[in-house]
C-alpha cells in the first residue's frame, strides 16, 4: 500500500545484521549485513520510497551497506554517532538496543532533516581507506623513531631501523597508489591542481582535504569553516562574554592544514599580511594561525566551485 505520509528509514548497523525502522509508521524489519541481506533490504525499502534513510558511522560494518544503497541513488545520510547518542539523550531514550536505535535514527532525521549528500566515489572510498592505512603507519613511524633513541641493545636497534625502512617502503608504495589513483579520475586530478596551486598546499595536503572534505566546491564559506571545525563558536549570556573557541568538525583536516598555515603566512602576501595584522592587534600567535587556516579552507573552497587554479592578486 502506498504511504500517504514522508517516511523516514533509520538503520542500526552491526557486524551481522541490519535493523531498520521508519518513522512516523512504525514498521520495522531486520536483514543480514551481507550481499543477499542488503538486495533484501532494497527490495522492502523501494514501496515505502523513505525521503531519508539515516545511519551512523560504523567504520568497515557500514561501507559495504552505505556503497549499495548510494549505488541505487537512495537518500541515504550518514551521521557522527556522537550526535547521534546526543539526540537520543535529549529526547529521553536511555534504552540502548539495536532496535531502540534504529528507531532512534528514524527519528533523528524525521525531526532534524540532515541533507542528503551524494556519496564519494569509488576512487575517493579508496583513497580514503589508504589514508586512514598512511596515518597509522605515520603514528608508527614516530613511536618507532623515539622508542629508537632509548635502545642500548644491538638487536633491538636493527630491529628498529628495519622497522623504520618497512614502514618507508609501505610509505612509497600508498603515495604510488595515491598518484595512481589521482590521475586515473580526470575531475580528481582537476581539483587536485586547483589546490597544490594554493601556496604552501603540497600533494598530502591537497589529498587530504579532497579525501577528508570531499564537499568542497559544494558549500558556502562558513559551513567549509564549520565543516572542518575552525569556525569560533560565540559564547555570551546577557551581558557575559567569553572567548570564542573552535570546536568539533574534522579533526584530520584541522591537523592537515596547520603546517600548510605556517607555510602560508611567510610565503603567501594577503595570509601573511593577516596574520601580521592581527599579531600586531594583541591576538595570540594560534588564534592567528587559526585565521590563516580558515582562510585556506575557504579559499580551497572557493576554487573548487568551479576549479581553476590560484593566482596573486594583482594591485
Amino acid at each position: 500500500m502506498t504511504q500517504s505520509v514522508a517516511q523516514t528509514a533509520g538503520v542500526d548497523i552491526s557486524k551481522d545484521q541490519l535493523d531498520v525502522c521508519l518513522h512516523p509508521s512504525g514498521a520495522t524489519s531486520r536483514f543480514t549485513n551481507d550481499a543477499r541481506g542488503l538486495a533484501a533490504l532494497i527490495v522492502w525499502l523501494a514501496p515505502l520510497a523513505p525521503v531519508r534513510i539515516i545511519f551512523e558511522a560504523t567504520g568497515a560494518y557500514h561501507r559495504a551497506f552505505e556503497r549499495t544503497l548510494g549505488g541505487r541513488n537512495l537518500p541515504v545520510v550518514k551521521i557522527n554517532p556522537r550526535q547521534a547518542r546526543r539526540f537520543a539523550e535529549a529526547v529521553g531514550t536511555r534504552a540502548k538496543t539495536d532496535r531502540v536505535d534504529a528507531a532512534m535514527l528514524a527519528r533523528f532525521g524525521a525531526s532534524l532533516e540532515p541533507p542528503v549528500r551524494p556519496i564519494i566515489s569509488a576512487t575517493l572510498d579508496q583513497m580514503r581507506q589508504l589514508h586512514v592505512a598512511r596515518s597509522a603507519l605515520v603514528k608508527d613511524r614516530t613511536a618507532t623513531q623515539n622508542r629508537q633513541k632509548n635502545l642500548g641493545l644491538a638487536l633491538l636497534k636493527r630491529q628498529a631501523a628495519r622497522r623504520l625502512l618497512q614502514i618507508k617502503e609501505q610509505l612509497d608504495a600508498i603515495d604510488a597508489e595515491f598518484a595512481r589513483l589521482v590521475r586515473t579520475d580526470p575531475d580528481l586530478q582537476l581539483r587536485f591542481n586547483s589546490l597544490v596551486s594554493i601556496p604552501g598546499v603540497g600533494d598530502a595536503t591537497a589529498l587530504a582535504l579532497l579525501i577528508e572534505m570531499p564537499e568542497l566546491g559544494t558549500l558556502e564559506h562558513r559551513q567549509a569553516a564549520s565543516l572542518a571545525g575552525l569556525a569560533p563558536v560565540t559564547r555570551e549570556s546577557g551581558q557575559w562574554k567569553g572567548r570564542s573557541f573552535i570546536s568539533g568538525g574534522r579533526a584530520t583536516l584541522r591537523q592537515a592544514l596547520y603546517m600548510p598555515a605556517l607555510v602560508a603566512i611567510r610565503f603567501n602576501a594577503d595570509l601573511k599580511a593577516k596574520y601580521q595584522a592581527m599579531t600586531a592587534a594583541g591576538k595570540p600567535p594560534k588564534v592567528a594561525i587559526i585565521t590563516v587556516m580558515r582562510k585556506l579552507i575557504v579559499l580551497a573552497n572557493a576554487l573548487l566551485k568551479n576549479p581553476r587554479l590560484w593566482t596573486p592578486k594583482t594591485a
